[in-house]
């Protein structure tokens, strides 16, 4: 296993426990209490960590403003839904649900980008719904506003993923960080204010710096990742969060997913692993096919 894996491995797990820090604070501080310091400790340590070619004294340089600050106002969302479905649901359905996101990107891609997709990819897509159908079981159970936020964030998460995509070559990674930063912080900070905010006890910061700094890791190890090993090698890796998810759900807030949602979470995890599986021999075929037409 080779450091790009051990390191994306590395900043998932703490991805996960960074959810858990702010599922702990659920009904202890508001939604933009914690939205506000997780970004101010987490964009401190991002701050400090910065590659060494870039400098953030540019970051307000944007040759695509337009989408900079669409990619900045989905992020804003993105944090704040994620804070609501955290601290309301499950972590194993609000990974669940979140894992819907590679639907709306085969769509999108398909829409902006103009990609061809395939039938296995579309096979995996179905599936990986048909696992969170398993998990979350509409018509059966209760559905929580929680539900709803995750849903939320697959669908603007997607379409951040596809702005990325077009924005990659053009912008500076601290540009992209720093703007959504900067909105988190602006419109959680004017929130607060305008509500019955309080300071965080020593507890209560102690567990923010925790989510802060590990949501931190998680950013600046991916980062690490992508330097050892290409992005569809690292991609079957973020799957491990929904093993993070049954392991700290059932032991730190007793959540037992019964055998259906663990059914669902398989045949997420599967139909993740699927795409991964079947990009990887689509890329071998190309590469084979260009190195037998130009071989002598």
């Amino acid at each position: 296993m080779n450091n790009g894996i051990l390191l994306a491995l590395f900043a998932y797990a703490t991805y996960s426990w960074s959810d858990a820090a702010i599922k702990a604070l659920g009904g202890k501080l508001s939604v933009f209490e914690i939205g506000f310091f997780l970004a101010l400790i987490s964009g401190i340590c991002i701050f400090l960590a910065k590659p060494r070619e870039e400098r953030w004294a540019d970051f307000w340089r944007m040759k695509r403003p337009l989408a900079v600050q669409t990619r900045a106002l989905l992020g804003l969302a993105c944090s704040v839904l994620g804070v609501v479905a955290f601290t309301t649901i499950p972590l194993a359905e609000v990974y669940a649900i979140i894992f819907l996101s590679p639907l709306f990107i085969t769509i999108f891609s398909i829409l902006f980008l103009k990609e061809q997709v395939g039938p296995w990819r579309w096979f995996a897509v179905v599936a990986g719904f048909i696992g969170v159908l398993l998990v979350v079981r509409p018509g059966f159970r209760a559905i929580e506003f929680g539900h709803f936020a995750a849903l939320a964030i697959a669908l603007l998460g997607s379409i951040v993923v596809v702005l990325m995509r077009a924005l990659s070559n053009h912008e500076r990674q601290t540009t992209m960080l720093a703007f959504v930063i900067i909105h988190i912080l602006v419109f959680n900070g004017v929130a607060m204010a305008l509500t019955t905010a309080r300071l965080p006890t020593w507890e209560e910061a102690g567990i923010l710096v925790i989510a802060g700094v590990f949501s931190a890791c998680g950013n600046i190890g991916l980062l690490r990742a992508t330097k050892y090993a290409p992005a569809n090698a690292l991609a079957s890796t973020q799957y491990s969060q929904l093993a993070w998810a049954v392991v700290i759900g059932a032991m730190i807030f007793n959540e037992r997913p019964d055998l259906w949602a663990i059914a669902g979470i398989a045949v997420i995890g599967g139909s993740g692993l699927l795409t991964l599986a079947r990009e990887r021999i689509r890329l071998g075929t190309v590469r084979w096919n260009l190195f037998a037409r130009n071989r002598p």
